[in-house]
């Protein structure tokens, strides 16, 4: 590769990143809403199966009823997360008196110094001012809801117009059969990652919910829908979302008990649902290395968030299948895939 070609190469990956972060606040929501509109093709798709009179539905009646669905779920999802998060706000001062309690007992069962350390950060921790934050964050996640909404209807109307642009865009025909192709590759694998994860993610939310409800975790919707977020994060998503409801159940009751029961049995669905039934719906069909799969999380982590490490696998698996239709670029698409084939 000439140097020049290398220069171009960097200054290209420099400006993508400069773009990205500082075209946070505008591109988050549309990638957001490209993912809810994958969604949205899924439940379209369900719906089309409805027939009336033996005829299936207008495309335009099966995008309103996919849309009032998804969008009434979200609505109904972000009043139940607003009152969780003031319950437990409420709760705070019960938390935080039970923190001199457990550190306490620790102290008296293990006995070393670094109980002492935990006692007195914990003793000036801003446990209000934490749940304050994380109401916050809510009502911030859902105040771009108008935004991603207006994104996905706009999604809908474009994607009438498309073949006709892309015909207008490669008249020749085998180009045009080209990129038809790369496009429908790419439909294909964010549809089922985005409607798999999210079946799965549902799945581990929904036994989560039971369990906690059982064990009587304050709030368990709340954790149910933080278990079932952190789940599309890979990796370390599972790990995270059996802790934070464990440490829940130590600061509300001051006992041990609750916190071991809920490592015990939310962990056994974690490992259960990730490596049983994830595997078994998802089989090889998304080919990524798995360190890809870290270093994507930590790079579009460290620029978008909790967000970015959200969308780091859809990014990736987006990457891979473009790279590997462009010869100059197909190198790289072999480097991110799993085992080499693209």
């Amino acid at each position: 590769m000439k140097a020049s070609n290398i220069a171009y190469s960097i200054i290209i990956s420099m400006a993508a990143v400069v773009i990205l972060v500082m075209g946070k606040s505008i591109l988050q929501p549309l990638v957001l809403a490209i993912l809810v509109w994958f969604l949205l093709k899924s439940v379209r798709n369900f719906v089309g199966k409805f027939k009336v009179k033996k005829r299936p539905l207008p495309i335009w009646l099966q995008n309103i009823i996919a849309f009032i669905l998804i969008f009434g779920v979200l609505t109904l999802v972000g009043r139940l997360l607003s009152n969780s998060v003031i319950n437990l706000t409420k709760q705070s001062q019960v938390y935080e008196s039970n923190i001199n309690s457990v550190t306490l007992k620790l102290n008296q069962l293990f006995n070393v110094d670094i109980v002492n350390w935990i006692k007195e950060n914990l003793t000036s921790f801003d446990l209000t001012g934490m749940l304050q934050n994380a109401l916050n964050a809510v009502y911030a996640l859902f105040a771009d809801a108008f935004l991603v909404i207006l994104y996905v209807a706009f999604l809908i109307i474009e994607e009438a117009a498309l073949p006709a642009k892309l015909k207008a865009m490669f008249p020749s025909p085998e180009r045009f059969s080209q990129i038809n192709e790369l496009l429908g590759e790419l439909n294909e694998s964010i549809h089922n990652y985005i409607w798999l994860k999210t079946v799965i993610s549902l799945v581990t939310g929904a036994l989560s919910y039971f369990v906690l409800l059982f064990i009587g975790v304050d709030s368990p919707f709340f954790w149910a829908f933080l278990i079932f977020l952190l789940n599309f994060i890979p990796t370390i998503g599972s790990l995270i979302a059996t802790v934070f409801p464990a440490m829940m159940a130590l600061l509300q009751t001051g006992s041990f008990t609750p916190f071991i029961l809920v490592l015990v049995f939310v962990g056994a669905i974690q490992l259960v649902v990730g490596n049983i039934l994830e595997p078994k719906m998802m089989g090889n069909s998304l080919n990524i290395s798995s360190l890809v799969v870290l270093i994507a999380l930590a790079f579009w982590g460290s620029i978008w968030g909790i967000v970015g490490m959200i969308l780091s696998v859809p990014i990736t698996v987006m990457l891979i299948i473009i790279f590997a239709k462009i010869p100059q670029t197909k190198n790289v698409a072999i480097i991110l895939s799993g085992n080499g084939k693209v």
